[in-house]
């Protein structure tokens, strides 16, 4: 089988850098004329044009945009399934490439290493998934979805994780709750953060003051959130319910309650936050915030559309309405 000719090869027969490669064959500005003549000619001379990056140097377009996750984990998965709707909507128009890099743990910096890997060459645009980095000098249209720290230079769409919050607060303190305890996601996450101010607000509102015995950090992740569930269930004064940042706690949650010999909701009310596919499947099924996952994806593909048509998003910063789906894991405190 005939080995794939790679922008590297290009690089070495037009006796350039591949950067040069990569600019010259994308219409960026640093490159002399007669580099990019000799890029070109390479190109010609190799084959290359059989190839996806060989048509975007042709029509400086690949028609693939690109999803990109720190991990395949339900929230992003959810967001892609909107990103795809989307794109299924334009027709023919473009592919989607959905793709984590290998990021080794870190929770920052890995949308750098991935957006140089792409942009340009495999895609003519890009979504973020929940990025840690705000600022990009990636040559290509990126749109932001939950973005870790908030506001950013790049166009963003999130839910409303404060007002989401406090819906699942005020629904346990109407049914009488009053020892609520909190299960926290990851902190460098401002949609944590502000799930924890909604918390905070909705207890104040309520003139009941903070314990902060009864707080525990899952970092929205299943093992995290069982050890941290486990802790705040086996104490001696434990709450009678509880509000967990993210429905993958929750649902960690809800099985080591099970698992302690726990009734819920008769003698431990919890609540979730996102509605993924999961949690109607739990037994008893999850109460929670649903906020529109899907919706966030194909909200941000049409920042994205916008932006690759040559125009700018009609709202730069857009926050989606959440809404409290009661089902099973919530009611009274017992007497």
């Amino acid at each position: 089988m005939t080995r794939r000719v790679t922008i590297h090869d290009v690089a070495r027969a037009a006796g350039v850098s591949v950067a040069t490669v990569s600019k010259a064959v994308n219409g960026r500005y640093g490159v002399s004329a007669a580099a990019v003549e000799r890029v070109m000619a390479a190109v010609d001379e190799l084959g290359y044009e059989s190839s996806l990056v060989a048509s975007s140097m042709r029509a400086r377009r690949t028609g693939v945009i690109g999803v990109l996750v720190a991990d395949f984990e339900p929230f992003s998965s959810e967001v892609l399934k909107g990103v795809g709707a989307a794109v299924r909507a334009r027709g023919s128009e473009y592919d989607l490439l959905a793709y984590s890099g290998a990021h080794h743990g870190e929770n920052s910096g890995w949308e750098r290493r991935s957006l140089s890997r792409l942009s340009g060459t495999l895609i003519d645009g890009a979504i973020l998934v929940t990025p840690s980095v705000l600022t990009t000098t990636a040559s290509i249209p990126v749109v932001a979805v939950d973005p870790h720290t908030g506001r950013t230079d790049l166009p963003s769409v999130e839910a409303d994780s404060r007002g989401g919050a406090l819906l699942a607060v005020e629904h346990l303190i109407a049914l009488g709750h009053r020892r609520i305890g909190f299960l926290a996601g990851r902190l460098d996450l401002r949609s944590a953060s502000l799930r924890e101010a909604g918390y905070v607000q909705a207890l104040r509102s309520a003139g009941i003051a903070r314990d902060p015995r009864l707080t525990r950090h899952g970092d929205f992740e299943l093992t995290a959130a069982r050890q941290a569930a486990r802790s705040l269930l086996t104490q001696a004064d434990r709450p009678t319910a509880v509000f967990a940042t993210n429905d993958l706690s929750a649902i960690a949650l809800l099985r080591t309650a099970l698992d302690l010999g726990l009734r819920v909701p008769d003698d431990l009310s919890i609540v979730g936050f996102d509605d993924i596919p999961e949690a109607s499947r739990e037994s008893p099924p999850l109460t929670t915030v649903q906020q529109p996952m899907q919706r966030l994806g194909s909200v941000a593909a049409g920042m994205l559309f916008a932006m690759l048509d040559g125009g700018e998003p009609t709202d730069p910063e857009v926050r989606l309405p959440t809404r409290l789906v009661v089902r099973g894991t919530t009611g009274p405190p017992r007497t």
